[in-house]
């Protein structure tokens, strides 16, 4: 079971974090992906979106099957009974069992999110590779050197930010991984969605183009202001006097020298 558990962290971490985070408006959900087709993040349900890293088969088959999930059982009894909550159990039963059953367990780790109508009615819940399942208030970052990527972000996050701001904390904190080199992405190279509060019914909406451009912007600092040109002195009157010198005296130690116990040249 160790060995089992140390390959599926080792197979985790070999990817790159993704965040998931409250802000006023929703919940938005960031994950650095250069493909346009293979998508990270997608919707389960009318609330409820879905995120995950590790291997694209696995996540993706996960994906599918919890959407068929949500869609049984708003079917059989009512679309207001497909929660996050429930999802994330039966996400949490079918992982634990791949893990403790199958010689192979699942390189994977997933996000399940809903937005409520208030703030304090969001859910985000994490579900790693052997089942466990936990509650992450406020936000979440998974995968990859997650902890780095999380103690980034804790820095960053404060209630009620608007989606600007929370994308802002969001990108920074990817763009920290504990190596310590920063990493700047293009608009081409990150996944972004939001389930957006205000929307009625379906409320899971991806950001891209001029969209992303636009935050990705907001996001940078603006660039130093240069100084201002510094004016020629005046040409000097000829027929002014000279004024007297000013300063030490050349033969004392002030000039720095060096050579009588003053302060090197810089």
């Amino acid at each position: 079971m160790r060995d089992k558990a140390d390959y599926a962290r080792k197979g985790i971490a070999r990817g790159r974090s993704c965040v998931a985070l409250q802000y006023a408006g929703g919940i938005l959900m960031v994950a650095p992906n250069p493909s346009s087709a293979l998508h990270k993040i997608s919707e389960i349900y009318d609330r409820i979106g879905f995120a995950a890293v590790g291997r694209y088969n696995e996540y993706e088959n996960l994906r599918k099957a919890g959407v068929t999930y949500a869609d049984v059982t708003g079917y059989q009894f009512d679309r207001h009974d497909v929660t996050a909550r429930g999802i994330a159990n039966w996400y949490a039963q079918t992982l634990g069992t791949i893990f403790t059953e199958s010689p192979k367990p699942f390189e994977v780790e997933i996000v399940v999110a809903e937005v409520g109508e208030r703030p304090s009615d969001d859910q985000i819940y994490r579900i790693t590779f052997d089942g466990s399942v936990t509650d992450e208030p406020g936000f979440v970052a998974f995968g990859g050197q997650a902890d780095q990527v999380s103690a980034a972000l804790k820095e960053r996050y404060s209630d009620d930010m608007s989606l600007s701001e929370a994308f802002s904390a969001a990108l920074e904190a990817l763009s920290a991984p504990g190596n310590g080199e920063r990493v700047e992405f293009a608009a081409s190279q990150l996944e972004v969605a939001i389930l957006e509060r205000a929307r009625d019914h379906r409320t899971f909406r991806r950001i891209r183009g001029p969209r992303l451009e636009e935050l990705i912007r907001e996001s940078r600092p603006a660039p130093a202001a240069e100084p201002p040109a510094e004016s020629s002195p005046a040409p000097s009157d000829p027929s002014a006097p000279a004024e007297p010198p000013t300063g030490p005296d050349p033969g004392s130690s002030d000039r720095g020298s060096g050579l009588t116990g003053g302060a090197p040249p810089l």
